[in-house]
């Protein structure tokens, strides 16, 4: 359960859980995130085909159809399922080890971050293959009329990914997918947390809606702040052809050279949207959600 102040389950149920919640957070907010690759896979322009939250979405629905904001949502629910199920549903366990079984009282902000950081990276090295499928057909563009498309199908693109590139290319980018959502996952659970924790304390908020609105707020624009960098040259080294990058240094300095330092913080506006608008999602279902497996009314 992330924040002690909630109901108690077994692994099982808070994995099903925070799947369920993940993925109530990623079919709301697709959209977001396909723009956001769209505008990180921009490179440096005179007059860019993307501009902004609004406009990117708008040219995408455009030139291609709504239906193609949630290009990728079937890689998009497997990632939820076992990267949100994994993360999330590791975080209790593991941050009860790191404090250990004779500890008393609040536990350390510290302990949260470990913990957090310990669950992300662990979750992404079985899940990262669904986030090189959804970064792959979310930055498919427009095609001419009659091209057949690369990936037809989620299922599908893991079998041409193996047949024409081998199956480690299913991890691509796996060093730098694994620093991101190890960040990110360390931002937000932690930073919902210790967030969560401190509102209760204060007396001003009580363990319900508003107070998981106002955390969930501030676990995403943390989660954005810190791992934009990361998340930025992930999705390029993802969404790029086999050699372009040697690796995650690589990456960082040809995007350093080539667009500036800016360049890490593309579509930061749109970032936020994303995470924050999951952020929100994701934690006020997995509160209910939780709250109603422990037959408890939240």
């Amino acid at each position: 359960m992330v924040a002690s102040s909630g109901p108690s389950l077994s692994f099982p149920l808070t994995f099903a859980s925070s799947a369920i919640a993940a993925c109530t957070g990623e079919i709301t907010t697709l959209p977001l995130d396909t723009a956001k690759v769209r505008l990180q896979l921009q490179g440096k322009s005179a007059a860019p085909k993307y501009k902004g939250l609004l406009g990117t979405i708008g040219t995408v629905a455009k030139e291609e159809g709504v239906g193609s904001l949630w290009k990728g949502l079937g890689p998009g629910l497997h990632r939820q399922i076992l990267f949100g199920g994994l993360r999330i549903g590791m975080y209790e366990p593991v941050k009860a080890l790191y404090v250990g079984k004779d500890h008393k009282g609040d536990i350390p902000l510290g302990t949260k971050i470990a913990a957090a950081l310990t669950t992300g990276a662990l979750g992404i090295a079985i899940a990262s293959p669904t986030d090189l499928v959804k970064v792959r057909m979310q930055s498919e563009g427009k095609l001419a009329p009659g091209a057949p498309r690369k990936y037809p199908s989620a299922l599908k693109a893991y079998g041409i990914i193996v047949r024409q590139e081998g199956v480690a290319a299913l991890w691509t980018g796996l060093a730098p997918n694994m620093a991101r959502n190890a960040i990110i996952n360390a931002a937000e659970l932690a930073s919902y947390d210790q967030i969560k924790q401190t509102l209760i304390k204060s007396g001003l908020f009580k363990d319900n809606v508003y107070c998981h609105l106002a955390s969930g707020l501030g676990a995403g624009f943390f989660a954005v702040c810190i791992g934009s960098p990361v998340d930025v040259v992930k999705s390029r080294m993802m969404g790029a052809a086999p050699g372009v990058y040697s690796g995650v240094l690589d990456a960082f300095a040809k995007t350093l050279k080539r667009d500036g330092p800016l360049a890490f913080y593309n579509g930061f506006s749109l970032n936020f949207a994303r995470l924050g608008s999951w952020n929100v999602v994701m934690f006020l279902t997995l509160e209910q959600v939780k709250a109603l497996m422990a037959g408890k009314k939240h």
